[in-house]
């Protein structure tokens, strides 16, 4: 580290480095844009918001694939406004429950594409702008206008506002204060030792946490280099950190066996360069975490975070310390604890709720007060896993209390795909679950019970018209009844094991 002064915004994170350095390398057009370029452009755009009537706390969708567009549009958002990041798969339908749960006041588009979301905002009214990029690596938004300044933010504005998925109900918001990412954001360029030697090439997508908090933001306030290609591309993989000469890498066991599988047992031409690979947002098998060490000839460091943590909560540490397989780590920055239904925390080695504290965690969703009531005890953040504290302290993850679906790091609430299948006039029941899945961990199966004659592959066609490809069903399991408790509950695990036993 270089002596940089603690951040308590976004543009505290850019701000700490030398104006001159490298700040993001796009490996496909082969531009360099340095810091001092980048911060420009973020005040720019951040101007130009303010000169399209963005206010403080105004919401501004952004619809875009990995790359420079992608950090300038968040970053400058987040400062102008609060940044809602939309995952560019979304189908129309999905793009308008968003926007319209978060009060999107302008969405910001690629010039070519994104028709769903443009739709979508059209049909609520809410103005979409395209960015563009020239071949020196400048973005801006299309014919904005000018004349207005926007007004530095302060730790406690919202800075980004995300969805979680819940297993029962709708989505929740989650706001993101500056003071929350500034914290995670330290948290994580401590625990790896992150300085500006340091590059990291980022396949998580960034509108995520996992991407844009330690792959992006924590690398751009160490001062190092944020190598962002368009798209995580196997075959291009290695070559990029060969030629970008990367450090570290953060992703999904899913990404992590990809690369496994067409390694075989030689290790690939610049990973003699890593410092160690992160894998995060879905559970690391023991046996790949023992094959990516001896194949790429790095450690690697399982960790554990969430949206509402702004990212990491707990990671294996780096050599000479000890990493434990299967384990996620202590934690880093913040109070990691065990505790019952009744709130009681409990010794080491005893199963119960992962809780957490720390000035990196959210302090509530945003107008819900009945998921605050039941996510917060005593000032510790319930997470919905299960999991105890080994004698070390270690954190070790033994399933999720919530029912969520983990698919390669997307967490899927079924619940919404319940509702899609639902919809569609033959089915009068249904329970969508994750069953175990090679590559993805796990994927998106749903049990049904019709009303009326329906053949399979036409309920799926239908869930594919109104759902993202990942959450979509890839198995349907057309049965008479759903078991349910005596109070009438679904219970997702049992009709899962029932049907793929």
């Amino acid at each position: 580290m270089f002596g940089m002064p603690t951040p308590n915004t976004l543009l505290d994170v850019i701000q700490a480095a030398p104006a001159g350095r490298t700040a993001i390398l796009l490996p496909e057009a082969g531009i360099h844009v340095t810091y001092e370029s980048l911060r420009n452009q973020v005040r720019s755009m951040a101007d130009a918001l303010a000169s399209l009537g963005i206010q403080k706390g105004d919401r501004i969708s952004t619809v875009l694939p990995n790359g420079l567009p992608a950090i300038v549009s968040f970053l400058a958002a987040s400062i102008a406004g609060t940044a809602a990041p939309l995952n560019p798969g979304y189908r129309e339908e999905e793009f308008r429950f968003y926007l319209e749960d978060t009060n999107a006041k302008l969405v910001l588009c690629p010039a070519d594409g994104a028709g769903e979301a443009r739709r979508a905002a059209a049909a609520l009214g809410i103005p979409a702008r395209s960015l563009e990029m020239d071949a020196a690596g400048v973005v801006r938004i299309v014919d904005a206008p000018g004349g207005k300044t926007a007004s530095a933010p302060s730790p406690d504005d919202v800075a980004l506002v995300l969805h979680t998925s819940g297993s029962t109900g709708r989505p929740k918001r989650v706001p993101i204060l500056h003071r929350n990412i500034a914290a995670s954001v330290c948290n994580i360029v401590a625990h790896y030792s992150l300085t500006r030697k340091d590059t990291a090439l980022c396949v998580m997508p960034l509108f995520h946490v996992h991407g844009l908090v330690a792959s992006t933001l924590s690398t751009l306030y160490s001062g190092g280099t944020v190598v962002a290609p368009a798209k995580f591309n196997p075959l291009s993989f290695w070559r990029t950190v060969r030629d970008a000469h990367v450090t570290w890498y953060s992703a999904v066991p899913t990404i992590h066996s990809l690369l496994l599988s067409r390694a075989g047992e030689e290790r690939p031409a610049g990973a003699e360069g890593l410092r160690f690979i992160r894998s995060c947002s879905a559970a690391l098998p023991p046996e790949m975490m023992e094959k990516m060490e001896r194949v790429f000839g790095a450690p690697v460091l399982e960790a554990y975070g969430m949206t509402e943590a702004s990212h990491q909560m707990a990671s294996n540490p780096q050599p000479p310390a000890v990493r434990k397989p299967g384990s996620v780590g202590p934690g880093t920055g913040i109070k990691i604890s065990i505790m019952d239904e009744a709130g009681n925390h409990l010794p080491s080695d005893t199963r119960g709720e992962v809780v957490i504290q720390g000035p990196n965690v959210v302090s509530g969703y945003e107008n819900n007060p009945e998921a605050n009531a039941k996510s917060f005890t005593n000032g510790w953040f319930r997470t919905g896993d299960q999991g105890f504290l080994d004698a070390d302290g270690y954190l070790v993850l033994t399933g999720r209390i919530k029912e969520l679906i983990n698919r390669g790091g997307e967490k899927i609430g079924p619940r919404e795909i319940d509702e899609v299948l639902l919809s569609h006039p033959a089915v009068g029941e249904a329970v969508a679950f994750g069953v175990p899945h090679p590559t993805w961990g796990e994927e998106v199966a749903a049990a049904v019970v019709l009303k009326e004659p329906a053949a399979e592959a036409d309920i799926l066609a239908f869930c594919k018209q109104r759902l993202a490809d990942f959450k979509c069903p890839k198995k349907l399991y057309i049965i008479n009844t759903i078991p349910r408790t005596a109070t009438g509950k679904i219970q997702r695990g049992e009709v899962a094991r029932a049907l793929t036993a």
